[in-house]
């Protein structure tokens, strides 16, 4: 499946509404975003570095660029404590 990307604030993604389910079905992929959150935290604590996340809500997809300051088992917090559930999340870049 094939997803377009909006733009958004990372203040509008509290406004959003997450589905349970999960966006990738390859076991690889999901092990790899593990691996790119991880990374994506350490340098948004060290560093400052924003990221690209990528993800879907319940209507289309998104991408906000910001620094990853937590990550949980199930979702990653942003600045303000925004979170975005972890299993929404196509990529990090």
């Amino acid at each position: 499946m094939v997803v377009d990307y909006q733009l958004i604030d990372k203040e509008a993604v509290a406004s959003l509404s997450f589905p349970k389910q999960e966006v990738l079905n390859d076991a690889q992929e999901v092990l790899q975003r593990k691996t790119d959150l991880e990374r994506a935290l350490t340098l948004g604590n060290l560093e400052h570095v924003k990221m690209k996340i990528y993800f879907e809500d319940d209507i289309c997809g998104h991408v906000v660029e910001t620094t990853v300051w937590g990550v949980t088992s199930d979702r990653i917090i942003l600045k303000q404590g925004v979170v975005i559930p972890i299993n929404r999340i196509h990529k990090i870049i």
